[in-house]
């Protein structure tokens, strides 16, 4: 049975979702069956009126966040929709508090896993915003950046330069890096945009870039986001990195540990860990100021996957 491509549409309040997913919807390609989830925080659902009126089916879970909910009432929704429309693609806006890294957890998982496969996922920012250092400060707006394969700066003409300057800025200096970073005006969205990115299946993917002026260089790895590694593993590989790595200057990493993602990052002798929502994939990069060791980092790394994901 052909599974269902599933879009989740993240972004903080007032950043013009709805406008941006019925925009979206007037250039849905016309052989594709859509079908819409609207989840809103309050009991009263607004958003799911407003998108009633594009013709097409859309189901609402009003009362909560999405990752409060999910659980028997999204897997209930899902599976209805699923089940009486047959849509091609099912295209969920999640509500502007919602954490969408347990939403994504719940898509992947039996039995909805079974049904759908996760295409892109559309974070929707307003550049002021992102910008702001009070909206970067919180762990919610973290996460709806962290986990966007596709980010998308709207209202672009209420911005001045200096503000688009700055977010594409910090836009291009995000890690893990996105799909694609795009700014419009109204939420004029593209469709194409919800087929990225090819999702990596190898079990790595070198990267090698070098940069002439200064001599330094990169590399990057990337796994398939069903593999575990040891966290235990991972505390030992970043310890012994700069004995690994000559000239080691920068580390940087997001890893699947358990069933949860965490981001690992080392610089001047000293690394951190914290927790982030990203899901895609893991993915490692190093920069060093002399030849990449790519043969000792790619084996110390696969020495930390757990031992039944090392194979």
């Amino acid at each position: 049975m052909k599974k269902t491509t599933v879009n989740l549409f993240s972004g903080f309040l007032g950043v013009g979702k709805t406008t941006a997913l019925k925009a979206l919807i007037a250039r849905r390609p016309a052989h594709e069956r859509w079908a819409i989830i609207v989840n809103e925080f309050g009991e009263v659902g607004i958003d799911g009126a407003a998108l009633s009126d594009d013709g097409l089916p859309v189901a609402e879970i009003a009362g909560g966040c999405l990752c409060c909910v999910a659980g028997p009432q999204m897997t209930v929704t899902v599976a209805t929709l699923l089940r009486r429309e047959r849509p091609d693609r099912l295209l969920i806006e999640a509500s502007g508090l919602a954490h969408a890294a347990g939403v994504i957890d719940e898509l992947n998982e039996k039995p909805l896993g079974d049904a759908l496969t996760v295409g892109a996922v559309l974070t929707v920012v307003d550049p002021r915003q992102f910008v702001n250092p009070d909206y970067a400060r919180q762990p919610l707006y973290r996460d709806q950046v962290a986990i966007a394969d596709v980010l998308v700066a709207n209202k672009v003409e209420l911005a001045d330069a200096d503000t688009l300057a700055a977010f594409r800025a910090q836009a291009a200096a995000l890690f893990p890096a996105k799909a694609l970073v795009a700014e419009v005006s109204h939420g004029a969205l593209d469709p194409a945009w919800l087929d990225l990115p090819a999702i990596e299946k190898s079990r790595y993917r070198p990267a090698v870039a070098r940069d002439a002026a200064s001599g330094w260089q990169s590399e990057g790895f990337t796994f398939d986001a069903a593999r575990n590694f040891d966290g235990e593993a991972l505390t030992r590989f970043f310890d012994e990195l700069p004995k690994l790595q000559p000239g080691l200057v920068r580390a940087k990493g997001v890893f699947r540990v358990l069933d949860s993602f965490v981001w690992l990052n080392w610089a001047e002798g000293q690394w951190g860990a914290s927790q982030v929502a990203w899901r895609r994939d893991s993915r490692f990069e190093l920069i060093a100021t002399e030849d990449v060791a790519a043969s000792a980092v790619e084996a110390a790394l696969a020495a930390c996957l757990c031992k039944e994901d090392a194979r």
